[in-house]
């Protein structure tokens, strides 16, 4: 009976754990178990002179999380920020909110176009490299992204295809390329990169949009290893299903059921910060059944494509 107890007392621990899994957890085992956002690693107290941020503003541009959302998040930890997006008036919106908010950060904008080719992107990071008093860029966060309605693999135009890939993976890389020059120059930089769910499980009707997803996963993953010994970090951040506020600020029966099984924008960036502050390498963010379905495709490939291929994920991975 005696030896019999701990092996009781394992059964539920073990139970109990795994009905938090299934209904509770909202990212993998690796980020859930670790504390909160790191403000040292934002506002320049862990490094001298690391203490600024380059962020992407993107609007109606989902799964990826609302750039303004992590902005806002960011300048609680005491980050410089710099936000860039083609449209400026909505750039200087975003900033007098987070002014409003927090009266002492620091925000400058930075209008831009991620699909308008090196020669302007050279510009945009000079300038960006310039204000801050010369400080540089620390922290460049990756939330662009263009994301087509859903249709068929075959039935993509060739137009599709380029205006996706513009974005969210040549313009990317592109910039990514011209960052990194400084940043190995100063011997640190991060760059945090929201990718998507769909750039590890491909569903259907996202071919084009998940193809983008994962050429961007490659990438990153491959600079990763190469820059690790030079002071350069890189955090890949994949959400699954989002929860965006509806136009009209209400939503249908099957909508609110629909977001129950979604993080919700603010939480999402709270993991995304969460991930880079703590320096992982990757990180899922989702509610279930999606997290159940990444880890069988990451780790048991023919199971979980038998799965998406019996269930059809096409409501969630979106």
């Amino acid at each position: 009976m005696l030896l019999a107890l701990p092996l009781v007392l394992l059964a539920g621990a073990g139970a109990f754990l795994l009905f938090k899994f299934a209904t509770v957890v909202d990212g993998d085992v690796t980020l859930v178990t670790r504390g909160p956002p790191r403000r040292e690693r934002v506002n320049g107290k862990a490094s001298p002179g690391l203490n600024s941020a380059f962020f992407i503003v993107a609007r109606n541009c989902f799964p990826v999380i609302s750039g303004e959302v992590l902005a806002l998040q960011f300048a609680t930890l005491g980050a410089k920020l710099i936000l860039s997006a083609r449209n400026k008036d909505e750039l200087e919106r975003v900033k007098q909110n987070i002014v409003c908010k927090y009266p002492d950060c620091k925000v400058e904008v930075l209008p831009m176009d991620l699909s308008s080719g090196e020669g302007s992107l050279k510009e945009v990071v000079r300038e960006a490299e310039s204000l801050f008093s010369n400080a540089g860029i620390d922290y460049m966060i990756h939330n662009a992204a263009f994301e087509r309605p859903k249709r068929g693999a075959l039935e993509e135009t060739e137009e599709g295809v380029k205006a996706t890939f513009n974005v969210n993976v040549f313009g990317t890389i592109t910039l990514t390329r011209l960052l990194a020059p400084s940043m190995l120059d100063r011997g640190m930089g991060h760059f945090v990169v929201m990718s998507s769910a769909a750039g590890k499980v491909p569903a259907p009707g996202q071919a084009l949009y998940s193809a983008s997803k994962h050429a961007l996963n490659g990438y990153f993953s491959s600079l990763r290893s190469e820059l690790c010994t030079k002071g350069i970090k890189v955090t890949v951040v994949c959400p699954g299903p989002i929860e965006t506020p509806q136009p009209s600020g209400a939503a249908s029966s099957s909508q609110r059921h629909s977001s129950e099984k979604r993080v919700s924008v603010e939480r999402c960036a709270e993991l995304t910060i969460v991930a880079a502050t703590h320096g992982l390498k990757e990180a899922w963010i989702s509610y279930q059944p999606v997290l159940t379905v990444m880890y069988l495709v990451q780790y048991m490939p023919t199971v979980g494509y038998w799965l998406m291929d019996k269930v059809f994920l096409i409501s969630y991975l979106t």
